[in-house]
């Protein structure tokens, strides 16, 4: 089942969460590229220093107000992409970065499934680009996310957020997420 918007409304941490497990559909011409979410990173709000939208609104960041469920993508370094879904309330500018997938040949979970590990080679791997910022997700024939296998909240492995030193005592916040056998 897709995932109703109400899903990403509630608090981003939670949301970060229960991604894990879910599929992240990417529908390219008559090709659909099946991936299960196995690792997030939250942004919460203005205040967190690691969010993009801690200064304000921006072109860059206008997406991060919409309504929750709609497609945050941008590029870093010139080069790689990010791909992050819209959380909580509109004009909240809070998200979650999805830094890893496992590629499935079907909805069984084979065990020759792929992992992409990196917020970059995620989006390298199925195609997302500055095309899709702004996509809501709810209505979108090209991405779009559906419940999955979840995990237990004992399963699933804190981390501290990476590449965000720039962000104080936010760099150091345990908001990445990983069930714990995916570590």
């Amino acid at each position: 089942m897709r995932l109703p918007r109400t899903f990403f409304e509630q608090k981003t941490l939670k949301v970060a969460k229960q991604l894990l497990g879910c599929f992240l559909i990417r529908q390219i011409g008559k090709k659909k590229i099946i991936s299960r979410i196995i690792e997030t990173e939250a942004y919460c709000g203005p205040k967190d220093l690691a969010n993009h939208a801690s200064k304000g609104r921006t072109q860059r960041t206008s997406t991060m107000f919409k309504k929750a469920g709609h497609a945050y993508v941008y590029l870093i370094y010139g080069m790689y992409h990010c791909f992050n879904i819209v959380t909580e309330k509109e004009d909240y500018p809070a998200a979650v970065l999805i830094r890893g997938i496992e590629i499935t040949k079907n909805l069984k979970l084979k065990t020759n499934n792929l992992k992409i590990l990196g917020p970059g080679k995620v989006c390298r791997e199925l195609k997302i680009d500055k095309n899709l910022n702004g996509v809501d997700l709810i209505k979108s024939k090209e991405l779009w996310v559906k419940s999955g296998v979840g995990f237990s909240p004992f399963k699933i492995k804190s981390m501290p957020r990476v590449g965000v030193d720039y962000a104080g005592k936010w760099a150091k916040k345990k908001w990445r997420f990983t069930p714990h056998h995916f570590c």
